[in-house]
């Protein structure tokens, strides 16, 4: 009896599942983003084009962080190694940015 309580509570640990809800909340939360995305591009007439590209480019990142976190799941324990490699690769393709606009400025 002991055996079969320790055997199915090793299984409910090991299948454990983040349930619906906070993919729908993730879901919610990028509609939300993408809305607020298209009605400030809607209103460049009327809003400083400056914050409307800071505040695409802050949005951007949000939604880079919600797809990476909900959808691929990097939030959960073992996606240590992908995480470091795309840093990695973050960190070279905007030294690469860097360089490239001191070459063509200087």
């Amino acid at each position: 009896m002991a055996s079969q309580q320790s055997a199915s509570n090793h299984s409910n640990r090991r299948h454990k599942h983040e349930g619906r809800q906070k993919h729908i909340v993730a879901f919610i939360f990028s509609i939300v983003l993408s809305l607020i995305a298209f009605a400030a591009v809607a209103s460049v007439a009327e809003v400083n084009a400056t914050f409307i590209i800071i505040l695409l480019l802050v949005m951007a990142v949000l939604q880079v962080i919600i797809q990476m976190a909900y959808w691929m799941h990097m939030k959960d324990k073992g996606h240590l190694l992908p995480v470091v490699f795309m840093l990695g690769g973050a960190f070279v393709a905007l030294t690469c940015i860097v360089m490239a606009l001191y070459w063509v400025w200087w």
